[in-house]
């Protein structure tokens, strides 16, 4: 791994603010995978897709005998290549394509997570997404200038231990904020 450059928000939430309408980052917490000059990909960790656990291991001809691991929701990771799962989690691992956001999270795309997962020997703290967003060199700038986002260190506890609904106000919260306090729009002095 190499060293994280000071200006990054790798590791880091972005915390959708409420001038930003556009699904799915309404309220919307994601957090950033990677960010450098050549752009930035993250993973929406609070919008509810349509299918369950069960169904994408359904899909992949692996069954699960752990019903609520089966029932847990699978989450809108971002607007980009949604027929693509990540499962984003704590623990490292060994699996055969993970890549380390940090010394808290990792990513992982490969079938042997949902293999050891479905088996019961995943990740204790796990959360699987569809799709990806991504901003190109600059555009997240841009947007952080525009008011469309606020940032905060990211936290487990907001994606593992707080309710999907929740999750903005929670991520907000980390920096001293309640977001529905906020104003739409941007002011410029």
């Amino acid at each position: 791994m190499t060293a994280v450059q000071s200006s990054t928000l790798t590791g880091h939430f972005l915390i959708a603010m409420p001038g930003l309408a556009d699904p799915p980052f309404s309220r919307g917490v994601a957090l950033l995978c990677q960010h450098d000059e050549g752009g930035a990909v993250g993973l929406l960790v609070n919008q509810l897709s349509e299918y369950r656990f069960g169904d994408v291991l359904a899909q992949m001809k692996l069954e699960c005998a752990d019903s609520e691991l089966a029932d847990a929701p699978v989450l809108i990771g971002g607007p980009v290549q949604q027929e693509r799962g990540f499962v984003l989690h704590r623990e490292p691992g060994d699996w055969d394509s993970s890549y380390r956001i940090n010394t808290e999270w990792s990513v992982t795309t490969s079938r042997d997570i949902l293999v050891a997962m479905a088996a019961g020997e995943g990740p204790r703290q796990a959360i699987m997404v569809l799709g990806y967003a991504g901003w190109d060199a600059g555009q997240l700038e841009q947007e952080l200038m525009a008011n469309a986002w606020l940032t905060a260190e990211a936290c487990g506890r907001v994606v593992f231990d707080t309710p999907l609904e929740e999750r903005w106000s929670a991520a907000a919260g980390l920096v001293g904020v309640d977001p529905r306090q906020l104003s739409g729009y941007a002011g410029h002095a």
